[in-house]
C-alpha cells in the first residue's frame, strides 16, 4: 500500500459561518471553488490508484476542481450526521443547552435525522481503511472535516474522539503514511 491523501472539500456558506453541515448537500462557494483549484498543482505529482469521494456535491466538486478523477463514490465518507444540531453553530448549540458543547465530548442528538455517534462514524471509516489498505498505490479520499478527522484518528489506532486533535481547514489535505511499518501522520493541513 502507498499513502492515503485525505482532502476536505472547499468552503461552503455553512462552513464559512461555522454551521455544522452533515447531510445537507450544499454547493461550494466561489471561494471554495478557488481553494479546490489551488491544491491541484500540489496533488498533480501523485498518481492515485484510487480516488474515493463522498456522495455529497461539495466533495465531488472539490475533487473535480483539484484535478482528481474519482474511481468511486463511497457513502462511508459522508459527513457525520449531526441530527438536531444540523445547521447550528457550536455557540448556538451551547446556548440551547445552557452549557458548553463539543461534538467530540457530547455527540449529536436526533432531529430531522437520527444523528450519529462518533463510534458509528468510526465503524464507517474503519471500513474505508479496510478497503484502502490492500490497494497497490496511493489512495485519495475527498470528503468532509469531521469524518476525515475521525478517519485519521482511526488510521493512527486512536479512538474516534481523538479526531478533535486534527483540525482540517476547507480544501486542506493530509497525508497518512507509514514509518517502519507503522501508521503515521506524514503531513497535515497542507494546501
Amino acid at each position: 500500500m502507498g499513502e492515503i491523501v485525505v482532502l476536505r472539500h472547499g468552503q461552503t456558506e455553512w462552513s464559512r459561518s461555522g454551521k455544522h453541515t452533515g447531510l445537507t448537500d450544499l454547493p461550494l462557494l466561489p471561494e471554495g471553488e478557488e481553494q479546490a483549484r489551488a491544491v491541484r498543482d500540489r496533488l498533480a505529482s501523485r498518481a492515485f490508484a484510487e480516488v474515493w469521494v463522498s456522495p455529497l456535491q461539495r466533495a465531488g466538486r472539490t475533487a473535480e476542481l483539484a484535478g482528481l478523477v474519482p474511481t468511486g463514490t463511497d457513502a462511508d465518507l459522508v459527513e457525520l450526521d449531526y441530527g438536531g444540531y444540523e445547521g447550528l453553530t457550536t455557540a448556538e448549540i451551547g446556548t440551547q443547552l445552557g452549557r458548553e458543547w463539543s461534538i467530540w465530548a457530547d455527540g449529536a442528538v436526533a432531529g430531522d435525522t437520527p444523528g450519529e455517534t462518533l463510534a458509528q462514524v468510526a465503524a464507517r471509516v474503519d471500513r474505508v481503511l479496510h478497503r484502502a489498505r490492500p490497494v497497490d498505490g496511493d489512495v485519495a479520499l475527498v470528503a468532509h472535516g469531521h469524518v476525515l478527522r475521525i478517519l485519521t484518528a482511526r488510521w493512527l489506532g486512536l479512538p474516534p474522539e481523538a479526531g478533535a486533535l486534527f483540525a482540517l481547514p476547507p480544501a486542506a489535505y493530509g497525508v497518512l503514511g507509514h514509518e517502519h511499518g507503522r501508521p503515521v501522520l506524514s503531513g497535515w493541513g497542507l494546501r
